[in-house]
C-alpha cells in the first residue's frame, strides 16, 4: 500500500488522484441497455423469455415460470443449512427492529388563525428488490432493501434474483420469505430492470427500484429513472480507517481485506497520527495477505486504491476524512465520541476498536446500502424513509385564507400571474 504524507508537497493532488472514482461507462453498455430496455417495452414477456434464455441458459418457454410458487420456495426453504437459517433470522430481528425507530408518521399543525397544515406519511404501492444471484448470492441484500420495504407498509415487495443455468441460492430465498417479500421472480440483468419499471403481461410495473448489481443493471437503473425511483447508483465499496497509536494493525489490516476482498476497485484507506502504526500496518498487511483466500483480489484493491495517510493530529485525520465522504467510516481511536463531533460526512460511521465494518454489513442493524464515491456528502444510507412519500397538507381556514390571499394576490401579480392573484382574491372576506 502506499504511504502518503498530509504535510508532504503535492499532498492534495495525491489525494484527488486517489479519490478519483468516476469510471466511464465501459463503451457499448449504455446501447446495449437501452436496447434491451426497448425491447422489453415492445415485446413484454416474449422479449423477457428471449433474453433470459440468452443470458441465464434458462429454456423457460412460458412467463409464468419465472416466478417461484410458494410450494417451491417453501421446499428451497427447507433444503437451507440450520446454521446459515438460525443466522438469517437472528441478523433480521436486528434489522427490523433498528428500521422500525425510522418510520415517520404523518402530523398536523394548527395556526392561530385555524388554518391547519401538515403533512401525510404513505407508503409506496410497489417495489422491486434486485438481488444478484448465481455465484454472487447475497442474501444479507435481501434483507437490507426488503425489511425496511415491510417495515415501511409497502403494499407489494417483489424479488427479481437472476439463477443462471437454474442455480437457486437457498439462503437468498429464505432471507426473502424472512423479510416480507412478497413475490420472487427469477430474472436478473438490465431486462429485470426494465420488466419492473414497464411491466409486462406478467411482472407488475414497481414504483421503486433498489439494490446492487453488475454494470448493466446499474445502467439500466439510471435509465429508467424518472418513469420509477430508484435507491442510488452505487459505485464500488470502500471504507475509511482513522486510527490512533493504541489500534491493533492485525485489525486493521483484516479490516482493509474485508472491503478490498469485494473486488478490485473497491477502496481502503487508513488515516492516522502514528509513524509506527504506519509500519506496523504495512507488516501485518505482508504477513496476512497469503493466508487469504482472494488474495489476487485483495492485493490489486489495495495496490490501485489502498493507502495509508500519515496526519500530525486526529483533528486532520477528520478533515481529511470528511473530504474523502466514505460510504464506511471505523474511528478505532480511544476516545470515538470525541473524535465523531468532527465527522460531518460518512455513510456509516463505526465507532470503536470492537466495530468492525462487517458487523454493519450482516447484522448490526443499520443498513449496508450506503451512499459511496463521495455522494454521503449529500446522501443517506437506504431506510424505512425511502419507502415512505410525503403529501402536504393545507386545510385553510377563512380567516387564515383572507390573510394569506393579501400576500399570494401581491405576489402572484408581481410574478405576471393574474390568474393566480385573481384565484387567491377570490377568497378575500370582502369577496365572500
Amino acid at each position: 500500500m502506499r504511504v502518503l504524507h498530509s504535510q508532504a508537497s503535492g499532498f492534495s493532488e495525491q489525494l484527488a488522484e486517489l479519490l478519483d472514482r468516476e469510471s466511464e461507462t465501459a463503451q457499448g453498455v449504455e446501447d446495449v441497455v437501452s436496447g434491451i430496455i426497448h425491447r422489453i417495452r415492445a415485446e413484454g414477456d416474449k422479449a423477457l423469455l428471449e433474453l433470459t434464455r440468452q443470458f441465464d441458459r434458462l429454456d423457460i418457454h412460458s412467463a409464468n415460470a419465472l416466478e417461484l410458487t410458494q410450494d417451491r420456495v417453501e421446499e428451497i426453504v427447507k433444503t437451507v443449512d440450520p446454521e446459515v437459517s438460525a443466522a438469517l433470522a437472528a441478523a433480521s430481528q436486528r434489522i427490523r427492529e433498528y428500521h422500525e425507530r425510522e418510520v415517520n408518521t404523518s402530523w398536523r399543525h394548527t395556526a392561530e388563525d385555524g388554518t391547519v397544515l401538515g403533512q401525510k406519511i404513505t407508503p409506496l404501492d410497489r417495489v422491486g428488490v434486485y438481488v444478484p444471484g448465481g455465484k454472487a448470492a447475497y442474501p444479507s441484500s435481501v434483507m437490507m432493501t426488503a425489511i425496511p420495504a415491510s417495515v415501511a407498509g409497502v403494499d407489494e415487495v417483489m424479488m427479481v434474483v437472476p439463477t443462471p443455468d437454474g442455480e437457486i441460492n437457498s439462503a437468498v430465498v429464505l432471507a426473502a420469505t424472512l423479510s416480507g417479500v412478497d413475490r420472487i421472480f427469477t430474472i436478473g440483468g438490465a431486462q429485470a430492470v426494465a420488466a419492473l419499471a414497464y411491466g409486462t403481461e406478467t411482472i407488475p410495473a414497481v414504483d421503486k427500484i433498489v439494490g446492487p448489481g453488475n454494470i448493466y443493471v446499474a445502467t439500466a437503473k439510471k435509465q429508467v429513472f424518472g418513469k420509477v425511483g430508484i435507491d442510488m447508483i452505487a459505485g464500488p465499496s470502500e471504507v475509511t480507517l482513522i486510527c490512533d497509536d493504541n489500534a491493533n494493525p492485525d485489525w486493521v489490516a483484516m479490516d482493509l481485506f474485508a472491503q478490498a476482498e469485494h473486488d478490485e476497485l473497491a477502496q481502503s484507506i487508513v488515516i492516522t497520527d502514528s509513524a509506527e502504526l504506519v509500519d506496523k500496518i504495512q507488516a501485518s498487511v505482508e504477513r496476512l495477505l497469503p493466508t487469504m483466500e482472494r488474495q489476487e483480489i485483495i492485493e490489486a484493491a489495495l495496490e490501485a486504491q489502498g493507502a495509508i495517510i500519515l496526519v500530525p493530529t486526529l483533528e486532520d485525520a477528520a478533515m481529511i476524512s470528511n473530504s474523502i465522504a466514505p460510504e464506511h467510516l471505523e474511528l478505532m481511536v480511544a476516545d470515538p465520541e470525541l473524535l465523531n463531533q468532527r465527522i460531518k460526512h460518512a455513510g456509516a460511521i463505526f465507532m470503536g476498536r470492537y466495530s468492525a465494518e462487517s458487523l454493519g454489513d450482516y447484522c448490526a442493524g443499520p443498513n449496508h446500502v450506503l451512499p459511496t464515491a463521495g455522494t454521503a456528502r449529500f446522501s443517506s444510507p437506504l431506510g424505512v424513509y425511502d419507502y415512505q412519500k410525503r403529501s402536504s397538507i393545507i386545510f385553510a381556514s377563512q380567516s387564515g385564507a383572507d390573510e394569506m390571499a393579501k400576500i399570494a394576490s401581491v405576489l402572484a401579480r408581481c410574478e405576471g400571474l393574474t390568474a393566480h392573484a385573481r384565484s387567491a382574491e377570490y377568497r378575500l372576506k370582502s369577496d365572500l
